[in-house]
This record gives structure tokens, C-alpha cells and sequence, in this order.
């Protein structure tokens, strides 16, 4: 790949929370949007010949999530991202589609390019179509809009392989800030699980559980996310998700039947993988083994249905690699998220 981004997102695509910034300012009611359309410059300045481009409607989620498994195959040699993920990104709330999103095609009208910003940016050029500059104009046209909300800095997420990417955002003076890693376990046996703590039990996700997986969440990762997620946020990501397995997802429960610890998962059809998309435990049952014991339960959950590997995503500000670690879990690759001050 040349000086054209080809992929900056999260490591598997899912959502990546980072130490706490602060948020743009946005007018009450605004939807998001602190400018008019008038004032924005003309979509994406800068495109080369024979490249057009709009913003994304809901209509086009299925030639993103083919545009985004192009650029995972190409790295990664798999895809990785579901088109649930894609629907759930441009429905977050404050996103703006047809200021906040833009989409790239050639003479053909197909797609070449994509690129949004809210929070954080994502960056994805098609490999058919690298080496003529469209990354670096989504990266520019990025930029700009992120000063257009009132936004301190852009935030991206670059995967450590994809060289050209990194020289690209380090040429443009950003700066590493957090290491993100994706990790595997495979299982070519039914995986053991440990015994539970005294008073601990353990059993899959069931209806009814959806609200106080949510806070336990929230409480869990206060001391490390970007900010609160309402109910409604969380869910598009997890449970609402087409891929969500409630079969698959284990909760741990204390002798009162109060949620002490969550492990939700996700069944991706495009890589016949289980996928662990949150892992929480209360902060006062903490230190016994309640998360290995949720982990491995989840394994086996998925191996029982036939799936062989499972993966997750963590980063560092975490601290809870070491963990995934010791449950016999391996980095299958690992991303680095970048940041600019603006």
C-alpha cells in the first residue's frame, strides 16, 4: 500500500474505549452538527480525477462492510467485521451521516472509499484503489471536520502491519497513544473450565439480564473509558446486534442472584469465529478468578456448537492483557491508536 490509508480502525472492528478526553462542544439540539452544510468545503477536496463523493446513507451499509472486509482480507488474509458493527457505527448517537461520513466512487460508482468522524475516525480504502492520494484526502477532509465540531484532536486506530498507514499518520504529526491487540484461543479440545468461586455460579445470558449487564458494564469501566454509554448505545453494540449469542455469553451470579461479572459474545458468520465482545467484573469481586471463570465458559459454550477459535480485542490502558494471557489465550495481531491535537 502507498501513501493512501488503507485501513485505520480498530484492530477487529470492535468498539475501542479509550482514557478519558473531552468531548466536543455541540449546541443543544444540534444533533451533532455545530456548522451548516454551506459552510462545510465542498465534501472531499483534493480527490483525484475519475473519484466522486457523498455522504453514506443507511442504504449503503452492505458496500461498506464489503469495502471493510476487502481491506481485512488484504492485511489480515480474513475478514473480521460483521455487517452489524457497520449498521451500529452509523447509528451511534451524534453522528451526523451527511456531515459526518463520506463515501468514495469511482467512474463505475463503485466504491473505492470510506471515511467517518465523530469521537474518534475511520479511515478505509479499497486495495484496488491505493497509491492515487484518496486516503490522504479522506485523512485531510477528517481533520477538518473534526475542527468543525470543536473537537480537540482526531483519534484513529491503525493496525502495526499496515506500514504505509502508520508512516502516512506519522508523517501528518500524530502521535501513538494506546496499544490495542486482538487475541485468539483455539480449541482443537473441549476446553476446560475452573471451578467457581464459593457462592458464584455461573450460566448463560438470559432475557430479563439486558439492563444490568449494562450497568455492570458502564460501573466496570468507568475507570478507563471516554464516557458513559446510555442503554440504548451499549445495546446497538452488543445485545441488539444480529450476531449477539446469548447462548454463548456467560454472566456470573452471586448467591443473591445479583450480576457480578458479564462475558458477551458474538456469533460472526463472516469468520466462523466466537467473538468476545465485553468483559466485566464488579470492581468488589475483583481478585477470584471470576473472569477466567467466565472466559473459559464461553470457550466451551462456542466449542460445544463448533466453533474452534474465539477471539477478543483489549488494549492497554485495560491492563488486562496479561489476563487473556494466562487463559491461554495468543496476540494474533496488534494495532496501535494514534492521535492528533488540533
Amino acid at each position: 500500500m502507498s501513501v493512501s490509508a488503507g485501513v485505520m480502525r480498530s484492530a477487529h472492528g470492535g468498539r475501542v474505549l479509550l482514557a478519558k478526553t473531552p468531548a466536543p462542544t455541540r449546541p443543544a439540539g444540534s444533533l451533532g452538527a455545530v456548522v451548516s452544510r454551506t459552510e462545510l468545503p465542498d465534501l472531499v477536496p483534493g480527490l483525484p480525477p475519475g473519484y466522486r463523493s457523498r455522504s453514506v446513507t443507511a442504504e449503503d451499509t452492505a458496500d461498506v462492510h464489503r469495502l471493510v472486509a476487502a481491506c481485512e482480507r488484504e492485511l489480515f488474509g480474513r475478514a473480521q467485521t460483521d455487517a452489524g458493527r457497520i449498521a451500529a457505527d452509523f447509528a451511534r448517537p451524534g453522528l451526523v451521516p451527511e456531515l459526518d461520513t463520506r463515501l468514495v466512487t469511482d467512474r463505475a460508482g463503485r466504491v473505492a472509499a470510506r471515511a467517518w468522524v465523530h469521537r474518534r475516525c475511520e479511515v478505509d480504502v479499497h486495495p484496488d484503489h491505493r497509491g492515487r492520494g484518496l486516503g490522504s484526502a479522506l485523512l485531510t477532509w477528517a481533520e477538518t471536520r473534526a475542527r468543525q465540531t470543536g473537537s480537540p484532536r482526531v483519534v484513529q486506530t491503525v493496525p502495526d502491519g499496515d506500514t504505509n498507514a502508520v508512516a502516512l499518520l506519522r508523517s501528518r504529526a500524530y502521535e501513538s497513544m494506546v496499544t490495542e491487540w486482538l487475541l485468539e484461543f483455539r480449541m482443537p479440545a473441549r476446553p476446560a473450565v475452573p471451578d467457581p468461586p464459593a457462592g458464584i455460579t455461573v450460566r448463560p445470558f438470559r432475557p430479563g439480564d439486558e439492563h444490568d449487564a449494562h450497568q455492570l458494564v458502564q460501573d466496570a469501566f468507568d475507570e478507563w473509558q471516554e464516557r458513559r454509554q446510555s442503554y440504548q448505545e451499549w445495546a446497538r453494540h452488543t445485545v441488539d446486534r444480529p450476531a449477539f449469542a446469548p447462548a454463548m455469553s456467560m454472566v456470573a451470579t452471586s448467591a443473591g442472584g445479583r450480576l457480578v461479572g458479564v462475558a458477551l459474545s458474538l456469533a460472526l458468520p463472516e469468520t466462523g469465529e466466537g467473538y468476545v465482545e465485553q468483559v466485566a467484573v464488579r470492581h468488589d469481586q475483583r481478585g477470584q478468578g471470576i473472569a477466567r471463570l467466565l472466559l473459559r465458559s464461553t470457550f466451551r459454550a462456542f466449542h460445544q456448537r463448533g466453533r474452534r477459535t474465539c477471539t477478543l480485542a483489549t488494549h492497554s490502558e485495560t491492563g488486562a492483557l496479561n489476563l487473556y494471557l494466562r487463559v491461554g489465550m495468543t496476540v494474533r495481531h496488534s494495532s496501535t491508536v494514534f492521535r492528533k491535537d488540533l
